[in-house]
């Protein structure tokens, strides 16, 4: 089968196609065949993201057809219309562990379902206990909101009842932003949204804050927070891991300073998130009270080009690959 592997060359992620054996599906897996999946930021960044080495079969979600099931697999039968976070979605076919599939709702297609497995996963850990605790009536603030994750935030906590602010360096970005629940949309590519905030706050402040920029905002995103206010850190948009912090404003203010990322978590917590996640969240994807936000759909051939648009950052929501 085709396949497309992320490969570090000069310090860069590059692509480079190669030919494989379909995967065989093991006890707990099945295989699927992939009819689209999805880019992600974390997988393409050098350093971070080619996880246990220098390369590794790109691709972390999928939506398809069950191909095959292995020993033991009662939950799932071949023709099964699934998604879920896969083990190499840039190819043909794909494995993945059952317990991160989901049923695919009907109502969507191949490539709104491909675009949901990373960036509502990734939005529903920051939301929901234990974590991020969203409630209705609560603002939350997402910066570089014009993301995967920050469609997705926006979405749920629209779903929740919180109220949104979201930045971001593109009045379009945020117009389309505005068109799927933001409330308050904020231009700007710098560190100096937190009077913005309190003035949307009636000087309160957020309750949460999704950094999906980086260590270049966190200072501003600590300074946005209300009494008891949550601060979940995400992504390094802007490449900076470190960041100054305001012990004083944390220890008076109680504040929770979080992270979510996926590449420590235990077998039994993936399981816990997908599980919560298919009780809390995808009911309102089914019924049609949440769209995953699409930015631009490539063919599989054209994965280089899709990688090219995520990096120039041209898009709003997820980008999406069909399946050959």
């Amino acid at each position: 089968m085709k396949t497309c592997w992320i490969v570090t060359q000069d310090h860069k992620a590059v692509f480079e196609w190669r030919e494989m054996p379909v995967p065989q599906p093991t006890a707990g897996e099945i295989v699927i065949r992939v009819r689209a999946t999805a880019l992600n930021y974390g997988e393409l960044v050098v350093g971070g993201a080619v996880h246990g080495g220098p390369e590794k079969l790109g691709g972390n979600e999928a939506a398809g057809e069950v191909h095959a099931v292995g020993p033991g697999v009662t939950a799932f039968r071949p023709g099964d219309r699934v998604f879920g976070r896969v083990r190499g979605g840039f190819a043909e076919y794909a494995a993945a562990f059952t317990h991160q599939v989901m049923p695919m709702p009907s109502r969507l297609t191949w490539e709104q379902a491909a675009a949901i497995p990373v960036s509502f996963l990734t939005a529903y850990e920051m939301l929901y206990p234990p974590y991020g605790r969203l409630k209705a009536g609560e603002w939350l603030l997402v910066t570089g909101a014009s993301s995967g994750a920050g469609a997705a935030c926006i979405q749920i906590a629209k779903m929740i009842g919180a109220h949104t602010i979201g930045t971001s360096g593109s009045a379009e970005k945020l117009a389309r932003l505005k068109a799927i629940g933001l409330d308050v949309p904020i231009a700007t590519r710098s560190a100096d949204f937190a009077a913005q905030v309190k003035a949307a706050t009636g000087g309160k402040g957020a309750d949460l804050a999704v950094n999906l920029v980086g260590g270049s905002v966190f200072a501003e995103c600590l300074s946005c927070l209300a009494r008891h206010g949550r601060l979940a850190v995400v992504g390094y948009l802007d490449g900076k891991l470190e960041a100054n912090i305001d012990l004083s404003a944390v220890h008076v203010n109680r504040l929770e300073i979080f992270g979510v990322s996926n590449a420590k978590l235990t077998v039994e917590e993936r399981a816990q998130a997908v599980s919560g996640f298919a009780r809390d969240v995808l009911p309102a994807i089914a019924d049609g009270r949440i769209t995953p936000l699409i930015g631009r759909v490539f063919a599989f051939d054209e994965l280089p080009a899709a990688k090219a648009c995520m990096e120039s950052s041209a898009t709003v929501g997820k980008i999406v690959v069909r399946g050959t």
